[in-house]
């Protein structure tokens, strides 16, 4: 297949992303400036960002047989450039301005390069029409990320989450690579279409479902479903609170998009029994996760646990698949992208990396609206927002979902979606008490007033400014999820 210059816009905003990788890589090797591996990194990813409405015009779809640059593929790019932008923002504020006692004491730059790089996996990922491009994709996504969970050398936590993630991970890739092997040797293709249409034609043989439990296996351990979650509290405490949120955000949404379109563009289902086994995973995963919530008083583990339940919930509109699920998927991942953000963000802005710890402790947080009301107001809104309550962005996200679950009468996975969500909310509603607590004689921890501190707090409060109006008027969301749909082939 021959590229045209229409080919080369389409694949902008992926270009953009690898130009800006190499970019940065030669500023760091020119001249170590954490300001300047930042500028470069946020100004290239927003060049990478602002450039989709031109890829889209292009009229190009399909790239070589491996890419399907679609507006489904955009939609989700977007959503991960801006996770990524947000989180390298909530970095230098972590990082700080100096280096040694009054900041990392260690390098800084690479970081954004890392972050970088499994972004652009991640906008590979959610392009892949093909086995092969969804493993590299995958694999540019996860491999950066055990850097990023080890960032912080200096402390044992984050050095044992990294090598837990990266064993695992490994693991999990394992079994996705084998699994495809299995669909490659039955049907004789990598091409999702192909995969689909090869496999339509007869029932399902034992290959064929040992390797799709095994595809199954490698993608449920990247969300961290159940029973495949076991790393999940573990590595979102030891790693870095900005790495934390690209772990919760960016990363998850890469991951999901391409299950997302392997489930719709090849299903293999047969007489149901794929669709039985992600009822069980998604109803493990909704209970397990909000009940392992209840008891935690670790902030971050918390939200680990929390993010187990939501992608649960998620996979009621990948099980539902009606033409309504893609919309309800896009719509569900802007909202608990942007709570989650502001979750971490908060976060973020409370610890010091020099501290050995992030400040994630609930205790440390008793009071912190009479010392940081500001702050406090964003962590109460995405507390409200992660529950699904009215008038916040989550109660519309949380509204799709149900609404797909009822089109298609799956009783039993909204029953579960119910009573999860009532569970969350009484862990939710704890770290909002907590938060305007006072007691005599408690210890106190505040947040840094750097001046670096300054675009985190400013990304923070628009953030909780997006997610009370897309509560209030969600029409806008709601266009955009509309026109992210697969591309007609």
């Amino acid at each position: 297949m021959e590229l045209t210059q229409q080919h080369f816009i389409a694949l902008l905003p992926l270009l953009l992303a690898s130009a800006t990788l190499v970019t940065v890589m030669l500023a760091i090797a020119w001249r170590r400036s954490h300001g300047l591996s930042f500028v470069l990194s946020a100004i290239g990813l927003t060049a990478a960002l602002l450039s989709i409405p031109m890829a889209r015009e292009s009229g190009v779809a399909g790239v070589t047989s491996l890419l399907l640059l679609d507006d489904f593929a955009y939609f989700h790019s977007a959503l991960i450039l801006v996770s990524t932008l947000a989180c390298m923002t909530l970095a230098h504020a972590y990082l700080g301005e100096k280096p040694g006692a009054d900041g990392f004491p260690g390098n800084r730059e690479e970081l954004y390069l890392l972050l970088t790089l499994s972004a652009t996996g991640g906008m590979v990922l959610v392009s892949a029409q093909h086995l092969a491009a969804l493993f590299v994709g995958l694999e540019l996504l996860s491999v950066p990320v055990y850097g990023l969970v080890a960032y912080a050398f200096f402390s044992r936590r984050s050095l044992e989450a990294g090598i837990k993630y990266m064993v695992l991970s490994a693991a999990g890739s394992a079994f996705l690579l084998f699994g495809m092997a299995l669909l490659y040797a039955e049907s004789g293709t990598l091409a999702f279409t192909g995969i689909g249409a090869s496999l339509a034609t007869h029932l399902p043989s034992p290959l064929v479902q040992t390797g799709v439990v095994m595809m199954l296996i490698g993608l449920a351990f990247k969300l961290s479903l159940v029973p495949f979650h076991l790393w999940t509290p573990d590595v979102y405490e030891g790693a870095p609170a900005p790495v934390s949120a690209f772990l919760a955000t960016a990363s998850k949404v890469a991951v999901f998009a391409v299950l997302l379109r392997l489930y719709l563009m090849s299903p293999a289902t047969g007489d149901g029994w794929l669709t039985n086994a992600l009822t069980v995973i998604a109803i493990a995963s909704i209970l397990g996760g909000n009940l392992l919530a209840l008891n935690q008083s670790n902030l971050k583990r918390l939200l680990g646990y929390s993010s187990i339940a939501h992608f649960g919930y998620l996979l009621v509109a990948l099980i539902a698949s009606n033409g309504f699920a893609v919309e309800a998927v896009g719509v569900y991942l802007v909202t608990y992208v942007l709570t989650s953000l502001g979750a971490f963000g908060v976060v973020t802005l409370m610890s010091s990396p020099y501290n050995g710890r992030d400040a994630d402790a609930l205790y440390e947080y008793r009071g912190l609206f009479w010392r940081r009301p500001y702050l406090t107001a964003v962590l109460t809104v995405m507390m409200l927002s992660l529950a699904g309550i009215p008038l916040t962005a989550g109660f519309i996200g949380k509204f799709y979902i149900i609404t797909t679950g009822v089109e298609s009468r799956l009783w039993w996975l909204l029953g579960a979606l119910i009573i999860g969500s009532a569970i969350g909310l009484y862990y939710y509603l704890r770290v909002m008490v907590t938060l305007y607590l006072v007691e005599p004689g408690i210890r106190r921890h505040d947040a840094p007033q750097d001046w670096s501190q300054r675009a985190g707090g400013i990304m923070l409060m628009a953030i909780v400014i997006l997610a009370l109006f897309l509560g209030v008027y969600p029409q806008p969301l709601l266009e955009l999820a509309q026109q992210a749909g697969f591309a007609a082939l």
